[in-house]
């Protein structure tokens, strides 16, 4: 019987890192949303604007709920179809103008989040995640049908 090297079962497993990361990012949202809620003010200073209430509780549901939806993998390409427009504009309304070279890196850390939630909203939520179960498991009771 031969055994398989450490390496060779996570080039096999790949799917693994991919569900792994969504997992990491979702809890990171959802974390972010539950800091936002409660602390409101949190969104003025980071936008540097005083009049950004009337976006803030989109975003802290968004981040809370999409968050936790992302994290668990159900109604993934939902989950990040609705933070992509709050990460577009932390990307493009508010960290562009401060550059990459800022001490905070919020540009860098904004655009890789952004690209994360496309990724996954074009993907969907990898093998870990509950739509990939309720995939799997409908396409097996097709099956089983005909």
């Amino acid at each position: 019987m031969k055994s398989k090297s450490f390496w060779s079962i996570l080039d096999n497993n790949s799917s693994l890192a991919y569900s792994l990361i969504r997992i990491f990012l979702g809890t990171a949202l959802f974390v972010r949303g539950i800091l936002l809620f409660s602390d409101p003010d949190t969104i003025a200073r980071l936008a540097g604007e005083d009049r950004t209430y009337w976006w803030y509780s989109y975003i802290t549901i968004a981040h809370t709920a999409g968050g936790f939806l992302l994290a668990i993998g159900f109604l993934t390409r939902l989950a990040a179809l609705i933070q992509i427009p709050i990460l577009f504009g932390a990307v493009f309304l508010i960290h562009l103008k401060q550059g990459l070279l800022s001490v905070g890196q919020s540009l860098e850390l904004s655009v890789l989040v952004l690209v994360l939630l496309l990724v996954y909203f074009i993907f969907g939520s990898g093998s870990l995640g509950v739509d990939w179960k309720l995939k799997k498991s409908k396409h097996t009771s097709t099956e089983a049908k005909e």
